[in-house]
This record gives structure tokens, sequence and C-alpha cells, in this order.
């Protein structure tokens, strides 16, 4: 039987190799989980990557052209797969991000990516990186605005997300760029695009106080947790340590202010951001 033809990357690299992946491994007559014990991976990892929902990696390559007798396929046609707009530390989550049906993030100190305008974004990239070129900056922005157009889609992902106050008040940009960040989150909400909810400061300590996280579900595949920390970024796929992390957006959702209630709060302080009070 013919063996699986090189891709093209001008289609959708990842996609077609989770479904080249897949081919593979039901002509070895192996299922997700024996093709994971021969890999020392679970069989729901296989169905992440066989789904697009997870990047295969160069050394992991190697390891499927071995097991299925692909005679080198993955390995080379990985390379055309790893292109991307994204740090390294954040592709595999934005490509994940980018197949979910439904993400709910707690963000502590920023306003997340799926939320943030233009300029927020880029005087975000800038902080990140003082000394990098313009040109290079724009490029991330850019790459973080086509993220946002997930939300072009009326209804898909579902999107559900646990702000701190922290995040509304610290001036990210100037006044003006805080103002129209806010507004746009408030136009979100009211278009029923996003469920907001803001976790007070007079909700003291939480189970969450060390830091972000990100759940994704997804159609076909088990649900991911995405970790980030100062340039670096972890998604998890283990049930029990998913479950765990979905009761702390639970119990964040629990401390947080009701979405009307947080609307108003992000109103009232776009208001005083755009004439200059101090909120």
């Amino acid at each position: 039987m013919a063996g699986p033809k090189d891709l093209d990357p001008s289609s959708s690299p990842r996609a077609l190799l989770g479904a080249e992946l897949r081919h593979a491994r039901e002509r070895k007559g192996l299922s997700q989980e024996q093709l994971g014990q021969l890999l020392f991976v679970s069989g729901s990892f296989v169905g992440q990557l066989e789904a697009g929902t997870r990047r295969i990696q160069p050394d992991f390559a190697r390891m499927l052209d071995d097991a299925l007798d692909t005679d080198g396929f993955f390995e080379r046609n990985c390379r055309a797969a790893a292109k991307s707009k994204y740090p390294e530390h954040f592709v595999e989550a934005a490509e994940a991000e980018a197949q979910a049906t439904a993400i709910r993030e707690y963000a502590p100190l920023l306003i997340p990516g799926l939320l943030q305008t233009r300029a927020y974004a880029r005087a975000v990239n800038r902080a990140y990186d003082p000394t990098t070129p313009e040109e290079i900056i724009e490029e991330w922005v850019q790459g973080r605005m086509e993220r946002t157009r997930l939300l072009d889609h009326p209804t898909k992902p579902v999107l559900w997300t646990v702000l701190d106050e922290a995040a509304l008040r610290r001036e990210v940009g100037d006044r003006a760029v805080m103002a129209d960040a806010l507004r746009h989150i408030s136009a979100l909400m009211r278009r029923r695009r996003a469920i907001v909810q803001v976790l007070p400061f007079s909700a003291g300590a939480h189970t969450a106080m060390q830091g972000a996280l990100k759940l994704m579900e997804f159609e076909d595949a088990p649900p991911l947790v995405y970790f980030e920390g100062v340039r670096i970024g972890r998604l998890e796929d283990d049930p029990a340590t998913v479950a765990r992390l979905r009761l702390v957006f639970d119990l964040l959702v629990a401390s947080a202010l009701s979405p009307e209630k947080s609307l108003a709060l992000v109103e009232a302080l776009a208001e005083d951001y755009a004439h200059e009070e101090h909120p």
C-alpha cells in the first residue's frame, strides 16, 4: 500500500498531519491506546494529535515514523506544521484555542488575548520586549488580533472569563487605551458574545492566587488546561489535573461579581479612564 504523501504547506498542515497520523495508525491495526503505549504517552494524547488540537514535535515525529513505518514522513512534514506567528511557549495553546468549543479563563494581571484591542496588545507586547524592533512587535500584535477573530462567530467558542479587578485597574498604554479596552469588553458582554465576571479586591484570598489558567473543551478530543508564566507555558491533559482546575475555575466564578455587576463596573471604569479621573 502506498505511503502518505508529503503535505502541501499552503493548506492546513497541522490538520492534514493529524489525519495522516490516524490513517497510518489504522493501517498498522493499532488503537490510539495501543500506539500510545508504544510511545509512552496516553491514548488521549494521540487523539489530540490526530484531531489537530496538539502539535507533533520533531522528536515525537521521529518516534511515530519508527512505530508506524512511515519512512520519515512525519519528521519531514512536522516542519511545515511548525510555522507559527506565536511565541514558542504559546504555539500549542493558540492552536488548541482555535479548535475549542468552550474556553474558560482566569486572568489575574492583564486583559487576556481574546479580549484585547490592538492598542492594548501593542502596549503589552512592547512592555514584554522593550528593545524589539517595531516591525516584530507589529507582527506579534497582528497574530494576537487574528486570534480574536474566533469571536466573529456568533456562538462558538463559548468564552467565559474571570478578570481580576487588578487587570482592569492596571493602566496599560495610557488612559485612552484603557478606556477603549474596557469599552471593547463591555461591547462583547452586551452582545452576549462573552461571559465576563470581575473578581473584586473585596473577595480577598482566593483559590487561584498563584496564577492564570485557561481551560479548553473540544468536540472530538479530551479537555486541556493551559498554564502560563513569564515566557513559559504548558498544556496539560491529565484528567485529574483538568478536573481540579475546573473546580478552581468554578470557585472563582462563585467568588466573582455577577455578570450584570461586572458589566457595571467595567463600564464605570471605562468612563473614569475616558474622563482622566482616578478609578
